[in-house]
């Protein structure tokens, strides 16, 4: 082994080691920017260095040297302008657009090392990392295009379906892995393109029928399915930093489906499956309907919170469709400094993505140290005295503790134990469950109705009689 080989071998270790470190760091909303930036890091280490070991070996031509360079000038732009334009609120869809790249990028790979020979001149091992990784790559690409549409308002959120819809499913499934299965053994260029537009097809018709409430595990999975496709294209070109890259994310992506399945009480089957509702609707206004739910007034609500000694915000997709992650930390702030003891309890499923809520508050400033989880939060409960949920349904549903209903089991953030609630919400519409929550006509809660941006502006203004 030359000393350029060497080098190179140990550059690219220095790479993994910043995707396992950058990984980690990421477990808390403290390091997380560092970790991004350790990772960003060792990427762009690993590009310019696969770009220095193309040039030497000879392997590139001047045309192909200056498309390389256009492509990675022009990729760099579009994700500098889209991370500093993109809203906060934004940030699922643009994650889910992150995740159709990374797919769509890693089955081109595949497809593109292909094209010359048969598969009779390949090893087993590369045909069949070649019909995974186009599998999981188109079906990735086209699932978080569908994905990124329905956050986004393009595609409708509520589940599409129709008639034989699983049973179409099934046929691309047995039609891309014939293929797959084929291509491995005998190969084909024709043979491979049955197999890329089925699994495009696939990743369509499996995605339109999962409604918006769902999307938290359904990014989770989209970016554990783009990790392994990146993994499948490292094996089939033998690009290291791609297979331990893409298993990182993969596996990491794997765990946070699951745990985000377990924090809504549902079968990653039964997601997969669709159908179900998206939250995204708003049903009658409820006073008028239940009768037994209880309003209050900004100004009331403003005296209560005043004189708390503690009191916990619990943010849900409400006050990110409203884009009030500024005004609740704010309000927040304003408490803080009259001596109020103020927390944050986020559940790991609210918002429409994993660490939605998270991203949001740390966007608007508020301080790492009062972000608590739902283990860490819901012992404080009982000694809060003003819970304050914004735009928050069925994370905060105590039918959850009962059997029979479609939210059983789900663990839940339990602001029905604090000493008094004030509930920021349109109406009282249903979350994704599509049931009521009993929160709203509990005795100790109090709704306040309307936008949760113009409710918190309200709340603001009028605190300021009471804290001065």
């Amino acid at each position: 082994m030359t000393l350029f080989d060497t080098t190179t071998h140990m550059l690219y270790l220095g790479t993994a080691i910043c995707f396992v470190l950058g990984l980690h760091l990421m477990n808390s909303p403290a390091t997380a920017r560092r970790g991004n930036q350790l990772s960003a890091l060792g990427m762009a280490v690993a590009v310019g260095l696969t770009v220095v070991v193309l040039v030497h070996g000879g392997t590139i031509t001047a045309i192909a040297a200056a498309a390389l360079a256009a492509g990675v000038a022009v990729g760099a732009g579009v994700g500098l302008v889209a991370a500093r334009r993109v809203k906060m609120t934004a940030m699922p869809q643009l994650v889910s657009l992150f995740n159709a790249v990374g797919g769509g990028a890693a089955a081109l790979i595949a497809f593109a090392d292909a094209l010359p020979g048969t598969a009779a001149d390949r090893p087993i091992s590369t045909t069949l990392t070649t019909f995974l990784d186009v599998l999981i790559g188109g079906v990735t690409f086209s699932g978080s295009l569908i994905a990124a549409g329905k956050l986004a308002g393009f595609v409708p959120g509520r589940p599409l379906t129709f008639r034989g819809a699983r049973a179409v499913n099934l046929v691309l499934g047995l039609i891309a892995i014939t293929a797959g299965c084929l291509y491995t053994a005998l190969g084909g260029l024709a043979t491979l393109g049955v197999l890329t537009v089925a699994a495009l097809a696939l990743g369509v018709l499996m995605t339109l029928p999962i409604g918006g409430a769902d999307m938290p595990v359904v990014i989770s999975l989209l970016n554990a399915c783009t990790g392994t496709a990146v993994a499948m294209a490292g094996f089939v070109i033998g690009s290291t930093p791609l297979i331990i890259g893409g298993a990182l994310v993969g596996a990491a992506g794997g765990i946070l489906t699951k745990l985000m399945a377990v924090a809504m009480n549902r079968s990653l089957l039964s997601i997969v499956a669709g159908g179900f509702g998206t939250g995204d609707e708003q049903s009658r206004p409820a006073i008028a309907a239940t009768g037994a739910a209880r309003t209050v007034t900004a100004d009331d609500a403003a005296l209560q919170l005043a004189y708390a000694g503690r009191v916990v915000i619990v943010p849900g997709y409400g006050l990110a469709a409203a884009q009030a992650q500024h005004e609740v930390v704010e309000l927040a702030q304003a408490l803080t400094e009259h001596g109020v003891d103020v927390s944050y309890g986020i559940h790991p499923v609210a918002g429409r993505m994993p660490g939605h809520m998270n991203v949001l508050l740390a966007e608007a400033n508020a301080p790492y140290p009062e972000l608590k989880d739902l283990e860490e939060i819901n012992p404080q409960f009982p000694a809060t005295d003003v819970v304050l949920v914004v735009g928050a349904n069925d994370v905060t549903n105590p039918a959850a503790r009962r059997a029979g209903n479609s939210v059983s089991g789900m663990p839940i953030l339990d602001v029905d134990k604090a000493h008094s609630v004030i509930v920021v919400k349109r109406s009282l519409g249903h979350g994704y469950a599509g049931i009521d929550n009993e929160l709203y006509t509990n005795p100790r809660t109090a709704m306040l109705f309307g936008d949760a941006k113009v409710v918190l502006t309200a709340l603001i203004n009028e605190l300021q009689a009471y804290v001065h």
